[in-house]
């Protein structure tokens, strides 16, 4: 099942035109505060009225300007997460699981509440009110609310902005589960970087209202023209394979045909991940490093050169496989005569790529 977006709506002082495709698993609409993410939300959800444009999950059209179609937000099957949880106080975690069941139409398959509560660890939270939930566990409850209603698509709008780092390494891994075994599309709003690397399957990119890019996730995140965050918080999504656990607290994996160690990570060897390698973490040399702390030294070449307005600039290299992002000056472009075909090394610390910034990922995707 495949989401077609394409809208036009107007505010006073912005105008949003957007359109873009959105498979099954987690499309992230990804950019700046203000970018239009948000409005396209409320517009599949069936909260806001465009002034123009198309809607459809499959073969169902949502909306259609052209022959008036605008289908009410209580009949779209959609499940909504929102950024706060917004669990019913009054009631049980059981009780508010329950009415997102009670939601589902009757012609939906039925979602199993075991399986559900399960899959999300809160069995034993099923008799507590929420105000006696932690935040992550207020999440968790949000998601089973959302599955519960029997979605055919499902719309997370910054769904762990409110939540500290220790909190969000403890959602994400459902935000995967789900992505990987839901097998409906997921619109995820977010301008986290990390969170961006760790879930998306398709990346949609929007800057003052207009989709700028969209494409596979490791695409689009190795693409140094597509920063719409800024180059600070420029970086790419590349898989690896665990080959090692080693007993000083380092994993090795195999990415793009080269070894990385990273830090440990509780996956088995023949695991799939997925990793998130930020460009300001990553030096470039034109000779290969000795006596260096850096335990990744990785031979590339230079593919593309993007010089910033500033002292910036942002490299992309080829190492094996892989497309990388580097962040560097302008003055090391020149002092190294950095150019595109340029044979580099990559030099990037294990420690760099932080626990939080590894993810799993399912080895059919």
């Amino acid at each position: 099942m495949s989401l077609a977006v394409s809208l036009k709506h107007a505010f006073a002082g912005f105008t949003l035109d957007a359109s873009f495709d959105a498979p099954n698993g987690i499309t992230v609409l990804y950019g700046r505060s203000g970018s239009g993410k948000t409005t396209i939300v409320n517009a599949l959800a069936g909260l806001l009225h465009p002034n123009q444009g198309h809607i459809s999950i499959g073969t169902q059209t949502l909306f259609d300007s052209q022959t008036g179609q605008h289908l009410p937000a209580s009949k779209r099957r959609i499940g909504y997460i929102f950024q706060e949880g917004r669990l019913f106080p009054h009631l049980s975690v059981r009780q508010n699981l329950k009415y997102g069941q009670w939601f589902a139409p009757k012609s939906a398959p039925k979602s199993d509440f075991d399986q559900i509560v399960e899959m999300l660890g809160i069995a034993a939270l099923l008799d507590r009110r929420p105000a006696r939930l932690s935040g992550g566990e207020k999440q968790r409850v949000a998601i089973g609310r959302a599955l519960l209603s029997s979605p055919q698509m499902i719309l997370a709008d910054e769904p762990l902005a409110a939540l500290d780092d220790a909190r969000k390494e403890e959602i994400m891994p459902y935000f995967e589960r789900l992505r990987d075994a839901l097998g409906i599309p997921i619109l995820y709003v977010s301008h986290a970087g990390t969170e961006v690397a760790r879930l998306a399957t398709t990346i949609v990119v929007l800057q003052d209202g207009r989709v700028v890019r969209q494409g596979p996730a490791g695409e689009v995140l190795s693409d140094p023209d597509v920063t719409p965050l800024g180059a600070t918080a420029a970086g790419v999504m590349v898989q690896a394979r665990v080959t090692a656990q080693h007993n000083d607290g380092l994993t090795e994996v195999l990415t793009g045909g080269l070894p990385l160690l990273v830090p440990a990570a509780a996956y088995s060897v023949g695991s799939t991940l997925r990793l998130r390698i930020e460009a300001q973490d990553v030096m470039l040399a034109t000779e290969k490093p000795n006596a260096i702390s850096a335990l990744n030294i990785l031979p590339a070449t230079v593919a593309t050169l993007r010089l910033g307005d500033g002292p910036g600039a942002l490299v992309q290299i080829k190492a094996g496989e892989n497309l990388l992002l580097a962040r560097i000056t302008r003055r090391s472009v020149e002092a190294l005569n950095l150019q595109v075909g340029t044979p580099v090394y990559a030099v990037l610390k294990a420690v760099s790529i932080p626990r939080g910034a590894i993810g799993d990922q399912h080895p059919t995707l």
